[in-house]
């Protein structure tokens, strides 16, 4: 039974080229199919693919595990898993600091400069991890992105009040947490002030 490709006479170059691009879009399952592409006498490209027996065996034995490789013959199995998810966490710190945090990279030409930049980045990470782990103890799961997204919206505002001698009365005050916010920040064990003292330095 001739295939489409014998039928229509194409090209076994390009034919062999298509497949080779769509196997590459799809390296999984590659490696499950042996695809062979020949000539025929009619100079039409023939395909013949078979089943790589060995290969479909481990995917099957392997499908749903997570495997890791290493030249380290001395740590034990949790040692080289406590390391690998020290990585991982590394890597999520720095798209913390690129999206959540919005902390773009700065190029400074001063050391004392470069050095401060860190520790304000170092701070603002150890915020984000210590209200990660106020979420947690509250039951609030171990991400504070939708948390800190609720509570973004509450705002500071500075209340003027003009007096007949024509000095101006300025505090700034706190606005009212929704009910929602309300809930989360009793839930973390947060209370905000009604106002916030300005100190003249």
């Amino acid at each position: 039974m001739k295939t489409c490709c014998e039928k229509q006479k194409r090209n076994p170059i390009k034919v062999e080229r298509e497949i080779g691009k769509m196997l590459g879009h799809n390296t999984r399952p590659e490696k499950l199919f042996k695809v062979d592409v020949t000539k025929t006498e009619e100079d039409a490209a023939r395909i013949e693919w078979s089943k790589v027996e060995a290969t479909r065996d481990w995917a099957t034995l392997s499908a749903g595990c997570y495997l890791l490789r290493t030249n380290v013959a001395d740590w034990s199995d949790e040692e080289l898993c406590k390391a690998y998810i020290q990585l991982t966490e590394a890597e999520a710190a720095f798209r913390i600091h690129k999206s959540d945090l919005s902390i773009r990279p700065i190029w400074h030409t001063k050391e004392e400069r470069v050095l401060a930049h860190i520790f304000v980045c170092f701070l603002a990470y150890v915020l984000w991890k210590t209200l990660g782990q106020l979420c947690d103890k509250a039951g609030l799961g171990s991400e504070p992105r939708r948390v800190l997204a609720e509570l973004s919206e509450i705002r500071s505002m500075d209340v003027v009040l003009p007096t007949r001698s024509g000095v101006e009365i300025r505090s700034r005050c706190i606005s009212k947490p929704t009910d929602h916010q309300q809930i989360l920040l009793e839930k973390l064990r947060l209370k905000l002030p009604s106002k916030i003292i300005q100190k003249k330095m």
